[in-house]
Parts: structure tokens; sequence; C-alpha cells
């Protein structure tokens, strides 16, 4: 029996099914509610903005959108966020989705975590994304309805403490590969609970490269410059 909640039916298919279950054996208690909580909310702005989206795609979408937190699925040198991509298309090969729809999956999950980029991509892309934004950072919350709220957290229900122990999550995946952060979100996760951590500044990173623009520019036929009297020949 299909199970709906807030008004959204949640996928039945075997491939939903066994996301679900492999999910459901894989991650916390915490990470799990929370990704189900990211495919409803993200359904149900899907839903207000009329938006035409596969249910079963943001559901892979959003059930995987965190994996990448796990130790089974962590690599030693990608983003979180790259590494929970790359086990939804994994696991979507296996079902045999198409290149197009494991790169929208795949999208979803390696940008949920870059403001402002997802919004502008395919529906199954920004759904992931809204979801996330609605769940951890409350962005829209306003915009649901209360009952919608009620229901949704009703299934699937919000730890006690669940800002803290979110951050945690983030935290214990990214520790103990802090250059990953760089540039995302995730630094100020490390910056609050790693006292060990050095945020990288992408200003120091610039001014510190190995480039050397004191130096006289070199032309040569190809560079589109006219030499002046004085400049050294390109050899």
């Amino acid at each position: 029996m299909t199970t709906t909640i807030a008004g959204i039916a949640i996928p039945d298919s075997q491939m939903a099914r066994a996301a679900t279950e492999m999910v459901r054996d894989t991650e916390t208690d915490l990470l799990y509610n929370h990704s189900r909580r990211v495919f409803l909310w993200g359904s149900l702005v899907g839903n207000r903005k009329g938006l035409a989206y596969d249910t079963e795609l943001l559901y892979i979408g959003a059930m995987f959108h965190d994996m990448g937190l796990m130790p089974a699925y962590s690599s030693k040198n990608d983003r979180f966020e790259v590494d929970g991509a790359n086990a939804a298309g994994d696991f979507l090969r296996q079902y045999g989705a198409s290149e197009y729809d494991i790169e929208q999956v795949w999208l979803s999950i390696a940008l949920h975590t870059t403001p402002g980029v997802p919004g502008h991509l395919k529906p199954v892309v920004a759904l992931v994304t809204a979801g996330v934004e609605m769940d951890v950072l409350g962005l829209g919350y306003s915009e649901f309805a209360e009952q919608d709220r009620v229901n949704v957290v009703a299934a699937h229900p919000r730890e006690h403490d669940f800002k803290n122990g979110i951050i945690d999550a983030f935290a214990q995946g990214t520790i103990t590969k802090p250059d990953t952060t760089f540039g995302n979100v995730k630094a100020d996760v490390l910056e609050l609970r790693d006292p060990s951590y050095k945020r990288l500044n992408f200003c120091q990173i610039i001014l510190g490269s190995q480039w050397d623009d004191s130096a006289a520019h070199v032309h040569h036929p190809g560079c589109g410059h006219h030499a002046s009297p004085g400049d050294v020949p390109a050899v």
C-alpha cells in the first residue's frame, strides 16, 4: 500500500523500495528521517510551483543526498556531496536508468549545498536543494501550510536537538578531509566543531600563488599584443 504524507505519495516502485532499504540500513535515524523530509518538502514546493518533475528521481536524490557522510561511501579526497552523488549514480545504473536521469540526480546531490545555482537547473535538481534548505535552514518555512509541516514531522520526527545533531553529522562526515570544505558551507561546520581546523582563504590563495605578475610580459606571435622596444623575444 502506498504511503501518503501531507498529500505526497512516497514512491513505491522496486527501485524506490530498494533505495529506502539501503539508506535505512546505512544512515543514522537522524539522517534517514531528514532525507525523507527533504523529499516531502521538495515535493510540496514542486507542487506549489506547478513544476513537472519525476517523483522517483526526486526521491532518489533526496534519499541519497547525505550518503557521502557515511564511512561506507566516503572517499578520501572528494566532497561528501560528490560521494553521495556517485553512490546514487551507481545505484541508478543497477536499475537501468538513463544517463540523462542519472545526471539529474547526480547534480541534485552534488549541488545541494551550493546556494544560488540549483534553482536555475532542472526541477529535480532545484527541488532537492529546496527540500534541504527548508529542513536544515528553515528557508521558506512560512510558505508551507501549517498542517503540512505537522504531518511531515509527525511521520518523520525531528530530534529534540536536530539543529546540533545535523551539524554534528556534517562535521563527522568531513572532519577527516577538511580541504574538501574549501569554498563551501561545510567550512562553517568545521570552524564551529573542530578547534584545529584552519579555514582556507580564497584571496590568500590567489595572492600566494607561484605566479609572478611583476615579471615583464614576453610577447609571442599568438598573444595578440605588440612588442615594445626592449621586450625580450619569445624563444
